[in-house]
């Protein structure tokens, strides 16, 4: 396979380094007990020479692939480095930016407070947050009124038809973008756009707070809008529980499920752990993207270690390892338990799991969502392999993971690259793992 052109951003020295980590790492690459769970230990061992075929091409610096199945390790492979300066491994306990993986966790913890009764997830959002009781919607407008879509060059603002709800929050319909559409000038104004908050020394209530009051891109459950709602979600779960996000998820998710090392803020004791992030591009390959700074705060090394620490970011604020996330994942497939700790029942994991969008979902054809996850519905229409009903999600650093219920399978991926180019290593992954399960069924 071709690689991307080797620049003078990327020195010789660390493609050199790249090619010579590989037996360094802490992986596990395909325990014995893989043929015992259906797997082809031949078939893995062409997963892991292709990871590292990614690393020696330029296209990745690194990151870990886990794989379980039926609660088992099946397979785990860390390759390539975690910071090219430092010369540094990744490991099985490399500590990465999870984005949007937040997501599921903040939705999780959103429901277990459901099950408490201390809120429904067909409650107004504004009974938690009272300014989010008359929010507003920009219509762009074409010169003779007509909609246009949010191409036209003037727009209205209008009242929202109806109260967005916790469920318009966990389902992405809620109208909330993530600041563009007709009325992104009022969004740059407001200092609200983007998905990431580390830098910001703002606690996301403030932020929420006048979030409210800009007009959104599209009226409650007229379509998917992909956006701050998990964002106003972490804030609204802070009142409902009556305690800070941070704390309602260390006590509630983390500790339970022995998530040692899953944080908003890494402490410094651990910083040594986390993983560098990288961008690919065409014209430049891969490149360690710059320090903290004007036009990289998104994909800064330093906001996650030395900043501001207060905004706690439902959406896309936590860092995490693969073995943590796993555990995540493990306790969904389970019903809602690990190792004893019930954090959810199963008939929330059920309603989880299931398309609540109808055909609102255009990312995927054959896809809906659900409560925090997008939904495999239809094979055929998808086109890649696995299985109706598995669901899961990724993050921006272009991590992914999913839960394959029929074949009880859980699989987590995890690196820090930011933009991706024209990677495919997700498909390919995908593609490797279910060729490597030669006895299917759960």
């Amino acid at each position: 396979m071709t690689g991307y052109p080797k620049t003078r951003k990327v020195a010789l020295a660390t493609v050199v380094a790249l090619l010579a980590w590989p037996t360094v790492s802490t992986s596990q690459s395909a325990p014995p007990a893989a043929a015992d769970l259906g797997f082809s230990v031949e078939r893995l061992e062409r997963l892991e020479q292709r990871l590292d075929q990614y690393v020696a091409d330029g296209q990745l610096a690194g990151g870990v692939l886990r794989v379980q199945r039926r609660g088992e390790l099946v397979y785990e492979h860390a390759f390539g480095l975690r910071d090219s300066a430092a010369g540094d491994a990744v490991r099985t306990d490399t500590i990465f930016r999870i984005a949007s993986q937040t997501k599921a966790i903040v939705s999780v913890a959103t429901m277990m407070l459901q099950e408490e009764g201390r809120l429904l997830i067909t409650d107004p959002v504004h009974q938690y947050l009272p300014e989010w009781e008359n929010t507003t919607v920009a219509v762009a407008r074409t010169r003779d009124g007509s909609d246009n879509g949010e191409d036209g060059s003037t727009f209205e603002v209008v009242p929202a038809e109806r109260a967005i709800t916790i469920r318009d929050l966990l389902t992405h319909t809620a109208g909330i973008s993530y600041g563009d559409g007709p009325a992104v000038a009022q969004w740059v104004a407001a200092g609200i756009t983007g998905w990431y908050f580390a830098d910001r020394d703002e606690p996301i209530r403030e932020t929420v707070r006048r979030m409210a009051a800009l007009p959104m891109r599209a009226q409650p459950g007229e379509s998917y809008v992909y956006g701050f709602s998990t964002d106003v979600l972490g804030a609204l779960i802070e009142v409902a529980a009556d305690q800070p996000l941070d704390e309602l998820l260390r006590e509630r998710i983390f500790e339970p499920l022995g998530m040692t090392d899953t944080h908003f803020y890494l402490p410094p004791s651990k910083r040594n752990r986390l993983a560098t992030v990288y961008s690919l591009t065409r014209a430049d390959g891969l490149v360690r993207t710059a320090d903290a700074g004007p036009g990289h705060t998104m994909v800064s090394q330093g906001f996650y270690v030395e900043g501001p620490r207060t905004s706690f970011s439902g959406g896309a604020g936590l860092l995490s390892t693969a073995r943590d996330y796993a555990r995540f994942q493990q306790a969904l497939l389970n019903g809602g338990e690990l190792g004893g700790r019930r954090i959810l029942s199963p008939a929330s994991v059920r309603l989880m799991t299931v398309n609540h969008v109808g055909d609102l979902f255009s990312w995927s054809r054959g896809t809906g969502f659900g409560l925090g996850f997008s939904i495999a519905l239809d094979l055929g229409a998808r086109g890649t392999p696995g299985n109706t009903g598995e669901y899961g999600w990724g993050g921006a650093y272009h991590s992914v993971y999913w839960n394959d219920p029929a074949e009880g399978l859980t699989v987590t991926y995890m690196t820090q690259l930011l933009p991706a180019g024209p990677l495919q290593d997700h498909a390919v992954i995908r593609a490797m793992i279910y060729g490597a399960l030669v006895e299917s069924g759960d």
